[in-house]
């Protein structure tokens, strides 16, 4: 996770302000641009100076208390102004997300002004995008849980939001030379790979679950487009998975639970297991988002049930997260039991566009 960036505080207008909250619009500039997100760049860094104390807005973000960069601050607004777009309702702000050229400053001083009632809210929690691409990852890694254990999987997902990437046998991937998954898949899957491909097995879900501190509902048109909003608008093929995939959760509803991650995993992880049945736990960028005391709670329910765990009854848990205190890249990992291996399989782009598969096929 970054480290607070360093404050230098000054008056502008009669209202105190932090320079830490400019800064991190464009630092935030700074990774969508290395990420392929040139226009959410320009937004960002014209953001950090238009942004003044006149609207309920911009006093909130420029007085923001908390960390901007851990808090996703830039990231909340940036969803609520391309919500905006998306909307119709100002015809400035949709032609120039549409063209992704134009007077930015002007316009974004306008939008910030006019529709300062309608912005404030996206303030309030922080950014769920749901990102369908970490599945390339995450089934490459259910691919060697499934090649080694052979048996059907119960799928426990922590950190689920809308759920979208419980269907992720549901899609079609190309991992380097491996094609897999239905080829009649609307969502298709193919980072950029380096490395030997994952084994040609397909896990057999048996059933899946997860939990959410705000669980969403993606057959919810409201909730659906919050989603889209998150997603970066000069990135138009991760839209159209993203709506490809909620068009799937839409014909097969995977119902996330709203609770406590520890509360919820230590609850699942004690009711029995059939035999013949693999359960995995998987998370993706969930993880660094958690109090210490909840991951050393997570942690220990986990270990818990690996301490149970049996050839006929095995356990996993496959994880999509950075190394702390770093933001970037992805490590997918795998540790399964008995035995309780620490598998390091690949190293990912955050959004999985591309992979560096570690793993050998010899």
């Amino acid at each position: 996770m970054p480290t607070r960036l360093p404050q230098r505080a000054g008056l502008e207008g009669g209202i105190f302000v932090t320079e830490a909250n400019r800064a991190a619009f464009r630092t935030q500039a700074g990774f969508c641009r290395a990420m392929g997100a040139p226009f959410t760049a320009t937004v960002l860094e014209t953001l950090s100076e238009v942004l003044n104390a006149d609207t309920r807005t911009g006093a909130r973000v420029l007085n923001w208390s908390g960390d901007p960069m851990a808090e996703a601050l830039t990231l909340r607004l940036c969803g609520g102004l391309h919500a905006l777009a998306r909307s119709g309702k100002d015809d400035a702000l949709s032609t120039l997300y549409a063209d992704q050229m134009g007077d930015v400053a002007t316009i974004l001083r306008d939008t910030l002004s006019r529709w300062d009632d309608q912005l404030f809210p996206w303030l309030d929690s922080p950014p769920q995008t749901n990102e369908v691409g970490r599945s390339g990852a995450l089934m490459a890694g259910l691919i060697v849980a499934a090649d080694q254990l052979a048996m059907p999987i119960e799928l426990l997902e922590l950190g689920a939001s809308a759920g979208l990437n419980l269907n992720l046998d549901r899609f079609h991937y190309r991992l380097g030379w491996l094609e897999t998954g239905p080829l009649t898949s609307q969502v298709r899957i193919e980072p950029a790979w380096t490395g030997d491909a994952p084994p040609d097995a397909w896990p057999s879900i048996a059933s899946r679950a997860a939990v959410d501190q705000n669980a969403l509902d993606p057959s919810d048109d409201a909730v659906a487009e919050r989603l889209l909003a998150y997603i970066w608008p000069d990135q138009p093929a991760r839209l159209a998975r993203t709506e490809a995939a909620i068009a799937i959760a839409r014909q097969y509803p995977a119902r996330v639970e709203q609770g406590d991650a520890a509360d919820w995993i230590a609850a699942r992880l004690s009711q029995p297991q059939a035999a013949g049945t693999a359960r995995i736990v998987m998370h993706s960028v969930f993880w660094q988002y958690l109090p210490g005391e909840t991951q050393t709670q997570i942690e220990a329910a986990i270990l818990e049930a690996a301490e149970r765990a049996t050839d006929d009854h095995p356990l996993g848990w496959l994880t999509f997260e950075p190394e702390p205190p770093a933001i970037s890249p992805m490590l997918l990992k795998l540790r399964l039991w008995p035995g309780g291996e620490a598998l390091h399989l690949a190293t990912s782009h955050p959004h999985g566009t591309s992979i560096d598969w570690l793993l050998s096929s010899a």
